[in-house]
């Protein structure tokens, strides 16, 4: 349990342990810099986003962290397949098809272990790790340091100095809705309904597994179909928030009209029962207008999200994380902790989003 911190000043300090804000963590870290990592909620702890793209392979070998994910006992993810309105399922894209490297094989993870993970590897690489801790207010200053007030679970409260500060946290956005960064995307005003089904059909009971989307009838809303372990699929309805989340009913029975409309799913949920109760959120694509500033920098989705439709979301938080803390670790070796410096990755990592 929390009590206090070692130090009043760090190099470092990442707010969100999420796989962004831990990859941060974990290489600052390592470069010898003196890292604090913070998360407001209890490790582990729920959260959506449970099927990896093969391209996280790299970031998650040079946090070294993969031989442990091996013998977590994620399902296996070895491909991708669409189903279409009628229920026809397309052809698999199967991945090693196209790379037969061992990157081509990836996981549908259950978040809460996949991110204590990230956490704990943090910790183990050198940085100092605590949940269960609030930020109550960052006072950055025209000059570097800058200062995060924090409260720890006991309701100790303790104010550090930080060289650089780094918002991993998520959706919240902290810096970026403080500073007014955010920019809506009109055309990606989304919600998503979703939730865990036992019995489920399965492609490959304990074996790989393939994320499918799934899209009904009209086309106007679509599908994910994640199989988890322990006899788990998450299955989440996206569609246009002024449409899914302004109609009558709960969201309960817009599923259940939703599911109507798309016979492949119906096929696969026909012995299935939902675990606990669904979970919505709404209007969650948008950018910022900028990542980086004097003495801080915004990563994974509080620098942007986008529609899940790729499975992009854990991705480009553990990108997002990699190229600032290589930025970063450069920045405090130069003693330049300037706006140009910690946002030199971001041209390329935004260019990277557009394609998506």
């Amino acid at each position: 349990m929390t009590i206090g911190l070692s130090r009043n000043e760090y190099d470092c300090v990442v707010m969100g342990g999420g796989p962004a804000g831990a990859t941060v963590a974990t290489l600052v870290a390592q470069s010898g810099a003196t890292t604090l990592l913070v998360e407001r909620d209890k490790m582990p702890r729920f959260h959506v986003g449970e099927s990896l793209m093969p391209e996280t392979y790299w970031t998650l070998q040079r946090l070294g962290v993969l031989e442990r994910l091996r013998l977590a006992g994620f399902t296996r993810k070895v491909g991708v397949q669409f189903v279409a309105p009628s229920g026809r399922d397309s052809q698999p894209f199967l991945f090693n098809e196209y790379d037969p490297r061992d990157c081509s094989q990836t996981w549908h993870v259950e978040r809460s272990e996949f991110d204590k993970v990230l956490f704990d590897n943090a910790r183990e690489k050198g940085a100092e790790c605590h949940d269960e801790t609030r930020v109550l207010d960052v006072r950055l200053q025209a000059a570097s340091p800058h200062t995060v007030c924090l409260r720890f679970a006991e309701g100790i409260e303790q104010n550090v100095s930080a060289r650089v500060v780094v918002d991993a946290t998520g959706q919240h956005a902290l810096l970026a809705n403080r500073m007014g960064l955010k920019v809506d995307n009109p055309n990606l005003h989304k919600a998503a309904i979703w939730g865990y089904y036992r019995r489920a059909r399965r492609s490959a009971p304990e074996g790989p597994e393939l994320t499918t989307i799934l899209h009904t009838r009209e086309k106007k809303t679509w599908f994910w179909y994640i199989p988890l372990a322990s006899d788990i699929v998450s299955v989440g309805l996206v569609g246009d928030n002024k449409d899914l989340l302004h109609r009558d009913g709960t969201p309960g029975s817009v599923l259940s009209d939703e599911i109507s409309r798309c016979p492949g799913l119906q096929e696969r949920l026909v012995e299935a029962e939902l675990v606990g109760s669904l979970n919505v959120a709404k209007e969650f694509s948008y950018s910022t207008s900028q990542a980086a500033g004097d003495g801080w920098v915004l990563v994974g989705d509080a620098c942007g999200f986008i529609d899940p439709i790729y499975s992009t979301g854990v991705f480009l938080a553990l990108k997002s994380g990699e190229m600032a803390a290589d930025a970063i670790v450069q920045a405090l070796r130069r003693d330049d902790i300037s706006a140009v410096q910690l946002g030199q990755w971001v041209s390329q990592y935004e260019l990277g989003v557009s394609l998506f």
